[in-house]
């Protein structure tokens, strides 16, 4: 099962500077509920398959718009140069329209880590990206990003098994919120662990070495997905954030953003 994230350790953000926050971060905070409360009480701390299998985003599904039911099936996979045979779930019976599980799978995880890992980006950048664009334009950005990400990830998984991959995490909208975070305030600072160093970077520096992982880990994952990690979702959701960031922005946060590259004429 593909979980479209993890890969959030190199970098890995302790807090920032919220000393100009106007906004009381009501959605981040909502966003955080929902996560835990569906992966604590719906898919019971990850233990029914049934709901999560069900929920979840599958890319032949959503290329067919039917629902497609699986067997359980065995797979060879390479775990430290080694073959080992790995019990697969088959896909559930999904209860709704296939193409709303983009939405639904946002919101479930595959693991206790999965889920604190994203809700801790969640709550680290969430709430600046909130105060810049309001209440509602924050959770809409939120959605779309996650969409957007999700549909990457279906273009990249095709064909073949890798079409039957299930896929779920809220990892490709949070992606989203960072790629916002590095258009509108590249030069915050950030508190970071890096390298066991616990250092204040610009934000430019803190998001920017997590997009690079993201890319670099995408090239040589020939499926977009590899080693339960969707890095062309990842990559999807930081460049819709950052290309939504400014138009979803209020105006004065898009007046006095940081540009992040300055050009200039040469004189002569």
């Amino acid at each position: 099962m593909d979980t479209c994230a993890k890969g959030l350790k190199m970098v890995f953000p302790v807090g920032d500077d919220n000393s100009d926050r106007r906004l009381f971060p009501y959605v981040t905070i909502a966003l955080l509920v929902a996560n835990v409360f569906v992966f604590v009480v719906l898919q019971k701390m990850g233990a029914d398959e049934n709901f999560t299998l069900a929920y979840c985003q599958v890319p032949a599904e959503i290329l067919s718009g039917r629902d497609v039911i699986t067997e359980p099936s065995v797979r060879e996979i390479a775990i430290q140069g080694q073959l080992t045979e790995v019990t697969v779930p088959g896909l559930r019976e999904t209860p709704i329209p296939v193409w709303l599980t983009l939405l639904t799978a946002i919101f479930m995880h595959g693991s206790i880590m999965h889920l604190g890992g994203n809700m801790w980006f969640l709550w680290i950048f969430g709430d600046n990206v909130e105060d810049d664009m309001g209440h509602v334009r924050y959770l809409l950005f939120y959605l779309a990003t996650g969409i957007i990400a999700s549909l990457a990830f279906v273009a990249f998984n095709t064909q073949g098994e890798a079409a039957l991959t299930p896929c779920l995490g809220a990892s490709g909208a949070i992606s989203g919120v960072l790629g916002a975070y590095l258009v509108l305030h590249p030069h915050r600072r950030v508190s970071v662990i890096l390298l066991r160093l616990m250092v204040d970077v610009p934000g430019y520096v803190a998001v920017g070495i997590w997009f690079l992982f993201q890319v670099v880990s995408g090239v040589f994952d020939s499926n977009g997905g590899g080693g339960g990690v969707a890095y062309s979702a990842h990559v999807a959701g930081f460049v819709a954030g950052m290309i939504l960031a400014k138009p979803m922005s209020f105006s004065d946060v898009r007046e006095e953003a940081d540009p992040l590259v300055v050009l200039r004429r040469r004189v002569p």
